[in-house]
């Protein structure tokens, strides 16, 4: 800070930091900035000239002090970590010049559900506060610039933060994980199960795939089949870290079900039905079977599995 500091005092000795309350409050707990700080309210605007700044409150998008600044003038709206995506840009900033737009959409769903998805009532009072003002650019702190169609992103947003609330869209998300392969085994019946319904599907490994890749799988789709064994009268550890990524993130009302093998003590299943009744998930089955799942074991795994694929549609 120290060393900021001398910068900030050789360099712009006159220089005055804007932001809201929250912010100024965070510039001296993390910083121990306190001089030449003014604090903003929302809608103040400030002059530069040629240009005019407005600047918008809009708080846990995705931290506490957030705001965005609209540039009256020329229409351009730097909305800070709202509207952003990950994704790398290899030589270009804009949606126009991107030759794979949808892979950058498909970057800022991943960046949604890992970044703002637990605040998305948050991201939908955002979008109202900055509806009454014309965007030409939109141009968020990670990620694209959107100049030639700013309102895509932002109607991407608005119906992924909608999904907090109302059901996502049809389809199935798979965790699986297997230690000694009885539980993959089974899976490959759910599977057959599942794509007799002709429904979206997507299979995650949670010991090989990081949450991160997981998350826009686990909230834009409405079922959720979990397939793991039992660890020491537990779930299998990437399993608990995956479903514990969920519940941080607010992954809520799926039609989900669970099986899964163990050795001499089950204890999973019940790992399972804790983190549904915290997320409201509607359980149509859940079957912990001893060793390697013999025919009655197949059939009922199946019949969980069709259930919420056809609730999934």
């Amino acid at each position: 800070m120290g060393s900021e500091m001398c910068i900030r005092d050789r360099c712009a000795p006159n220089a005055v930091f804007l932001g809201m309350s929250k912010a100024v409050a965070m510039m001296k707990d993390f910083y121990g900035l306190v001089d030449n700080v003014a604090v903003l309210k929302h809608e103040d605007t400030l002059s530069l000239g040629k240009n005019t700044l407005k600047f918008l409150f809009t708080p846990l998008v995705h931290w506490p002090e957030t705001m965005m600044t609209y540039m009256v003038e020329e229409k351009i709206l730097f909305s800070c970590d709202a509207f952003g995506s990950y994704g790398c840009l290899d030589g270009f900033l804009f949606d126009d010049e991107a030759s794979d737009r949808d892979y950058f959409e498909r970057e800022a769903l991943r960046y949604f559900t890992n970044i703002v998805a637990a605040f998305s009532r948050n991201v939908l009072m955002a979008i109202d506060k900055v509806s009454p003002y014309p965007i030409e650019i939109l141009a968020p702190s990670h990620g694209l610039v959107w100049r030639k169609e700013p309102e895509r992103i932002i109607s991407l947003y608005k119906k992924w933060a909608a999904m907090a609330a109302e059901p996502a869209e049809p389809g199935v998300t798979v965790l699986y994980g297997s230690m000694y392969r009885n539980t993959e085994r089974a899976l490959d019946f759910a599977l057959q199960a599942v794509a007799e319904q002709g429904v979206p599907l997507e299979v995650f490994n949670v010991a090989v795939t990081d949450p991160s890749f997981i998350l826009p799988s686990l909230w834009t789709k409405r079922g959720l089949l979990v397939a793991c064994p039992t660890y020491e009268r537990a779930m299998f550890p990437p399993m608990v870290h995956a479903l514990n990524i969920a519940e941080i993130k607010g992954v809520r009302n799926k039609i989900a079900g669970y099986f899964g093998s163990y050795a001499w003590s089950g204890g999973a299943k019940a790992v399972f039905e804790e983190f549904a009744a915290k997320l409201n998930w509607d359980v149509v089955g859940a079957l912990e079977f001893i060793g390697s799942a013999k025919e009655a074991d197949i059939q009922q795994i199946q019949a969980i599995s069709r259930q919420i694929a056809g609730r999934s549609k």
